[in-house]
C-alpha cells in the first residue's frame, strides 16, 4: 500500500508514528477528537472532563486508544457536510459500556465487543460512565468492502462468536501494542487487518441473514447489477451470488420467491440478452459464435444454441444472419 488519499488522524502520510495527547476541558477535547478522528459534537459532559488519546500510525491505519468521562459524541449532518473526510472505523470498548448508533441501528458494547461505523453519515456514541475505547481508522477508499455491505454492517455488535473473538483480538493488540514495522510491512498489515474485519463482518451478516439495509427490492436490484457485471464468469450461480452478498442461498431464494424469475432464471435471461446484443453488434461481426458463447458465460456453443432456440425460437447463427452478419463458425 503506497499512500492514503488523505491523512489519517494527526498524521500527514502513511508510515509509523505515535501521538499521545491529553485534554482538560470540553473545548480541547473537541479539538483532539477532530485532529485524531473526525469532527464531533460532545455533549452531556462536564466542562472540566479529563481525556486522553494515543494514536499510532500503522501503514494507512490509525490505531488509537481513547479514554474519557461520561458523554455523548455526535457526528451530525452538518459536520458530515463541513468535514468531508471519509473513514471506516471500528470501535472496541475495553472499559465501561458504550452504545453506538448509525443507520437506524443501535449496538450495545461491553468489554471485548466492537462495531463498525463510517464517517460519511451521522453516528452517535453514548458513554454512561468512565470509558476506554480502541478505535481503528482506515481511509474508506482503501477498504475493499462494498458500500452495501458496510451499510448493512454498521452499528452491529461483533465479537460474540469464535471468529469475532479472533479478529477482535488482532484489532485490540494492534491498538494497545502496535508493532514497529517498515513501511511495506505496515501497509500490508493495515490491509490484512481490514480483510480480517471484512471476514468477520461477512460471516456476521450471513449468520443473521441480513438481506439489505433497505428492502428486499433493493437486494433484488443489487443482485441484478451483480449478475450483469459477472455474466462471463462460468461459475456464476446462486451460490456465488449469495456469497457475494453475505447471505445464505436459502435467503437469496426467499427474496426472489415472489418474482417471476428465480436467481438461476435471471442469470440465464441476462446471458441470452447479452448474447443477442453481441450477435447484432457490428463491432462483433468478426467474433465467432463460440467466442460469443464463452464471453456470455455459456460452457460451449451447444449450450448457447439450445438455450437461444428455447427463448427466441431460432439458432444464434440464423438470428445473426437475419441481422445482416455472417457467422464465424
Amino acid at each position: 500500500m503506497t499512500r492514503a488519499m488523505h491523512p489519517v488522524g494527526p498524521f500527514v502520510e502513511p508510515g509509523h508514528d505515535t501521538a499521545v495527547e491529553t485534554a482538560d476541558g470540553l473545548g480541547r477535547w473537541n479539538d483532539l477528537l477532530r485532529e485524531h478522528f473526525v469532527s464531533l459534537d460532545v455533549s452531556d459532559a462536564d466542562d472540566g472532563l479529563r481525556s486522553s488519546v494515543r494514536s499510532t500510525l500503522v501503514g494507512h491505519l490509525s490505531a488509537a486508544v481513547v479514554s474519557s468521562a461520561p458523554q455523548s459524541a455526535r457526528r451530525t449532518e452538518r459536520l458530515v457536510r463541513s468535514d468531508p473526510r471519509t473513514y471506516l472505523q471500528v470501535g472496541m470498548i475495553t472499559r465501561g459500556r458504550a452504545v453506538l448508533e448509525q443507520d437506524g441501528r443501535e449496538a450495545v458494547l461491553t468489554p471485548g465487543r466492537y462495531a463498525v461505523y463510517e464517517t460519511d453519515r451521522p453516528f452517535v456514541w453514548h458513554f454512561d460512565g468512565p470509558w476506554t475505547l480502541n478505535v481503528l481508522t482506515w481511509p474508506r477508499e482503501l477498504v475493499a468492502l462494498g458500500a452495501d455491505v458496510t451499510r448493512a454492517a454498521t452499528a452491529r455488535a461483533l465479537g460474540d462468536d469464535r471468529l469475532g473473538v479472533i479478529v477482535g483480538h488482532a484489532l485490540a493488540e494492534t491498538a494497545t501494542s502496535p508493532p514497529e514495522l517498515g513501511d511495506a510491512a505496515a501497509g500490508r498489515l493495515a490491509g490484512q487487518l481490514a480483510a480480517l474485519l471484512g471476514t468477520a463482518v461477512g460471516e456476521s451478516l450471513r449468520r443473521d441473514e441480513v438481506l439489505s439495509p433497505g428492502s428486499a427490492a433493493d437486494l433484488r436490484r443489487r443482485v441484478d447489477d451483480y449478475v450483469t457485471e459477472h455474466l462471463a464468469d462460468p461459475d456464476l450461480g446462486p451460490e456465488s451470488v449469495a456469497r457475494a452478498h453475505f447471505i445464505s442461498v436459502r435467503a437469496l431464494h426467499r427474496v426472489f420467491a415472489d418474482e417471476d424469475l428465480s436467481v438461476g432464471a435471471l442469470i440465464r435471461r441476462r446471458r441470452l440478452q447479452l448474447a443477442r446484443r453481441r450477435l447484432l453488434d457490428p463491432r462483433e461481426a468478426g467474433t465467432s459464435l463460440t467466442e460469443i458463447a464463452h464471453g456470455c458465460g455459456f460452457a460451449d456453443l451447444a449450450s448457447l444454441s439450445r438455450r437461444f432456440k428455447q427463448e427466441f425460437h431460432e439458432s444464434p447463427g440464423a438470428y445473426r444472419r437475419r441481422g445482416g452478419f455472417m457467422t464465424g463458425d
